[in-house]
């Protein structure tokens, strides 16, 4: 039987190259963004379904998710993909811009994580593939809400894979470094938009050039490399927790090791060369 998956954020990137590599493993997908026409090409495979969806809204998510059970009857895999970057000190971002943030990387996830599950329950099979980061494993100056949301997202899934174990379903997480897409065009337009405090022009002078805060540059893959990791997630019996992507996310690996005192050290070090 042909395997269903849903992929949030599938208009660039890697959420539209993991539907182009589901699709060379004869998935069907079901491809979604919040602009269909971003998508459009992907509906002219055939077993390419596209959809609009904002994951933010609930009415979106459980129209697609009953759509999808209606004309398959099962959902075999959810990639969770949909998101952006917040950057900016903690200072100088306004708290319903980080609300904004976690709606997006938390609480989107969350939501599809809620619909999508029953049905998964009750066919005691399935698989949830969240997309996180390498910064969701070490935290950064200038990347604290970011990585806060990828922290958080980090959590419920280590909490989530041992509380849906006992029903058949597994739950990875993909941890790409930095990425050849689109999504340091979002992050500096969302530093554009801060109300600076005044107090950090040394960053806004590194973020200028954004390959500084790991936009592309060295060590960055290509989204298909991503994506080949989210079809293994979703694809094996006994996927790996989680998939660090890239040279940079092995870094953020063992990073996460270092007693904090040393770390903040290196940090300060950084800054002065700066």
């Amino acid at each position: 039987m042909t395997r269903t998956v849903l992929i949030t954020g599938c208009s660039s990137g890697i959420g539209r190259a993991s539907a182009e590599a589901f699709l060379e493993e004869e998935w069907t997908v079901y491809a979604t963004a919040r602009n269909p026409a971003d998508i459009q090409t992907l509906g002219d495979h055939d077993d390419c379904k596209i959809a609009t969806l904002d994951v933010t809204d609930g009415d979106d998510i459980e129209r697609v998710v009953d759509r999808i059970l209606d004309e398959e009857g099962r959902i075999d895999a959810l990639v969770n993909n949909a998101g952006y970057g917040q950057f900016g000190p903690i200072e100088d971002v306004p708290t319903d811009t980080v609300r904004d943030q976690f709606e997006v990387n938390v609480y989107g996830p969350h939501r599809l994580i809620r619909e999508v599950l029953p049905a998964m329950r009750r066919r005691e099979d399935g698989a949830i593939v969240n997309v996180s980061s390498a910064a969701g494993r070490v935290s950064f100056p200038g990347g604290g809400v970011y990585c806060g949301s990828k922290h958080a997202l980090e959590a419920m899934s280590d909490a989530l894979r041992n509380e849906v174990r006992e029903y058949g379903i597994t739950v990875s997480l993909i941890e790409p470094g930095p990425v050849e897409t689109g999504f340091e065009d979002r992050v500096e337009s969302e530093i554009d938009g801060l109300d600076r405090s005044g107090a950090y022009e040394s960053f806004y002078d590194l973020v200028e050039d954004y390959d500084a805060i790991g936009g592309g540059g060295f060590g960055a893959v290509e989204p298909e490399r991503v994506a080949e990791d989210v079809v293994d997630a979703a694809s094996s019996t006994k996927p790996p927790a989680r998939y660090p992507v890239g040279p940079l996310a092995t870094v953020a690996e063992i990073g996460r090791l270092v007693p904090t005192r040393i770390a903040d050290s290196l940090w300060s070090f950084a800054s002065k060369l700066s």
